[in-house]
């Protein structure tokens, strides 16, 4: 059975910071390209960065794009997303999943909400 446990989320005022992390279980997780994806009220999930499962390669949406950067350590399963400069249409829940569909079932995501 696949598990994904996000946290780190928190209130946070516009431009602060924050880290969540994503512990997963039930995977070979070395072998699996990793991603956050986040969801706003009455929108989509979307996609908002992805790193393969050694590292090497890492992509954004656009309109994270320097903003937030994401990192994983094999040793501890665990997917990292680090948030810079926090603007209030980031305000969403955070899920971590694999990259490549089909989609593990979801966890509970980390909300994250940024007051202006």
């Amino acid at each position: 059975q696949v598990l994904l446990a996000e946290s780190g989320g928190a209130l946070v005022a516009a431009g602060g910071s924050l880290r969540l992390s994503c512990v997963a279980s039930g995977i070979n997780f070395r072998f699996v390209g990793m991603a956050w994806y986040r969801q706003a009220p009455g929108k989509q999930r979307e996609l908002v960065g992805s790193i393969s499962g050694g590292g090497g390669t890492i992509g954004y949406a656009d309109s994270v794009k320097g903003r937030f950067t994401v990192s994983r350590d094999n040793t501890k399963s665990t997917v990292y997303l680090q948030m810079n400069n926090l603007k209030p249409e980031d305000t969403a829940v955070y899920y971590c999943n694999r990259r490549d569909p089909p989609p593990y079932s979801w966890g509970q995501g980390a909300q994250v909400t940024v007051s202006s």
